[in-house]
């Protein structure tokens, strides 16, 4: 009697934290660019793409999270910007250096993000990083897939 006893409360036991474990089901992960210089003609820009399908059963692709962008300082610009970006859809953060508060012709920032994963949802993040003249376009900077976990995309699980 008390075998059995043990072994249902045991059983009892890794049921219920199983089931808690299930309700805790999206986890944050943060990741930083190193520092980069940004001029006063210039242009930030974080573009986000999420290459994961729908999945068959229905659930839709979505990746979400926000981007922020830090002075030299560590002390954010603004507020953090969310993006959620769908299966397939680009979604792209900027910061012009008019909006940085540099006092130069010049300054240090670094650009993090924050990615949700849901578990059960779709999400291969992909990004690039690019500087560019703010009134030509002309790109001086472009770095692709800059955030990634083992040299791979954030996908969720």
């Amino acid at each position: 009697m008390t075998r059995k006893l043990a072994l249902y409360l045991g059983v009892g036991l890794l049921t219920s934290t199983a089931i808690l474990a299930q309700t805790n089901n999206s986890s944050p992960i943060t990741q930083s660019l190193p520092p980069f210089g940004l001029g006063s003609t210039e242009t930030a820009r974080l573009d986000l793409t999420n290459f994961a399908s729908n999945t068959t059963g229905g659930t839709a692709a979505s990746c979400t999270g926000t981007v922020s962008f830090y002075n030299a300082a560590g002390t954010i610009i603004g507020t953090a910007t969310p993006y959620t970006a769908t299966s397939g859809q680009t979604v792209s953060v900027s910061l012009a250096s008019t909006s940085a508060g540099f006092s130069g012709s010049r300054g240090e920032l670094r650009v993090v993000i924050t990615s949700t994963r849901t578990s059960g949802v779709p999400c291969e993040l992909r990004t690039s990083f690019q500087t560019f003249d703010t009134s030509s376009g002309a790109s001086h900077i472009y770095l692709g897939d800059v955030f990634s976990e083992v040299s791979g995309p954030i996908r969720g699980r």
